[in-house]
């Protein structure tokens, strides 16, 4: 997950995800022509890397481009609760992000899931879970035997 908080710290986190790992482009706060010329930066590294990229928000450019959110022409859904992710499934979303699973300075505040409620509202979904909210490579080893796809961050990379 890609946020303005990374500042120059994103090409590192770039340079650190793994082959069949992906980006998801969000970078709201920054304006509009900023933004576009962020995100053809983004792909071309994504492409050297063959990592999947996904843009989150109004689309960046031209072209087809993979969709994150909470639309029918959405690849992946962000989900918060068992109905919201159940909704998602019905929209066509292929992956979910299901969130906040910890406490997260993306959303101070929020009531995050914790592992037992997070578990609970995964469990028997058809499609593949991607933990996000305060995630980290020692929280995801603990929710893996959960059936978990994988984990997203943007905290973790910073």
């Amino acid at each position: 997950m890609t946020d303005e908080r990374l500042g120059d710290t994103l090409w590192t986190a770039i340079d650190a995800l793994p082959r069949g790992s992906g980006i998801i482009f969000r970078h709201y706060a920054t304006p509009p022509r900023a933004r576009r010329a962020l995100f053809e930066r983004v792909r071309r590294c994504a492409r050297r890397k063959r990592l999947m990229l996904v843009v989150a928000g109004l689309p960046v450019g031209r072209g087809p481009m993979l969709r994150h959110g909470r639309s029918r022409t959405a690849l992946t859904a962000p989900v918060h609760s068992r109905v919201e992710a159940i909704a998602a499934g019905r929209a066509g979303a292929a992956l979910l992000f299901v969130s906040p699973v910890y406490p997260t300075r993306s959303h101070p505040g929020a009531s995050a899931l914790g592992p037992a409620r997070f578990g609970l509202m995964i469990r028997g979904l058809k499609l593949p879970v991607i933990a996000l909210g305060g995630m980290d490579e020692r929280r995801w080893r603990a929710l893996n035997r959960l059936g978990v796809h994988g984990w997203a961050g943007i905290d973790a990379w910073a």
